[in-house]
Parts: structure tokens; sequence; C-alpha cells
């Protein structure tokens, strides 16, 4: 499963120092919080593939484990509020700062298509 997005070009955050750094940098970064749910696999992880091959796209890709890697990803969700912890979930930040962000309810029940859409949207507008 975290494979998964590292065999698409995403960089695995293991520890809240390499989240911070990699949050706060400028440019463009998406964030996926990843995880074992049925709309991780179904949803969440496909749309985000299909979403960063377009010709607007962040310019950096890295993922978090919830339930694998803890430490890290309680960092990254510092990073998300005032959003509650959710997974999976997607962020994309801008020069350090939450531009947009998916919680699990605007995942579940969707496609990957509308997922990749979601978020193709927001990198026109901010990438």
């Amino acid at each position: 499963m975290a494979t998964d997005l590292v065999s698409a070009g995403f960089e695995e955050l293991k520890t809240p120092d390499q989240v911070d750094k990699a949050l706060t940098q400028p440019g463009t970064v998406l964030c996926v919080v990843n995880s074992v749910c049925g709309c991780a696999a179904g949803a969440a992880r496909p749309g985000v593939k299909k979403s960063v091959h377009g010709a607007k796209r962040p310019a950096k890709l890295v993922t978090v484990f919830a339930g694998v890697d803890g430490d890290a990803t309680n960092q990254a969700r510092k990073h998300f509020l005032p959003y509650p912890p959710s997974s999976p979930s997607i962020a994309l930040f801008k020069d350090g700062k939450l531009v947009h962000f998916l919680e699990r309810h605007h995942i579940e029940g969707r496609s990957a298509e509308m997922i990749a859409e979601n978020l193709q949207m927001a990198y026109d507008e901010f990438c």
C-alpha cells in the first residue's frame, strides 16, 4: 500500500523533521495521508496518481502512512489545522501554507476520477 504511491513518485516521510522540511518549503507540495482503508485503495491513491499527470502539478509529492508512521503522521496533521485528523486525506501546500484539503468525507464514496478532477482544479489555481 505504501509502495503504491512511492512507485508513482511520492517521497515517504518517516519522521516529524522530514514532514516539517517538506511542508514548509517554497513552491507547491502535495501531501497524502495514506491508510489501509478501502477508500484509500479505491479512490484516494488512484485519484492522486491520476491527478499528477497533467501540465500543472505540485513540484513535490510526499506521503505519510497513518497507523504505520505515527510520529510523521501526527506532525503532518499539525500542518493541516484547523482540519481534524482524517485518513486518508490529501493536502496541497503553497509556500508552506495549506491551500487545499480533502478530508476522508470528501474521498469516501467518490470515484478516483472525481478525486483527480478536484485536485487538478486546485493545481490549476495554485501550481
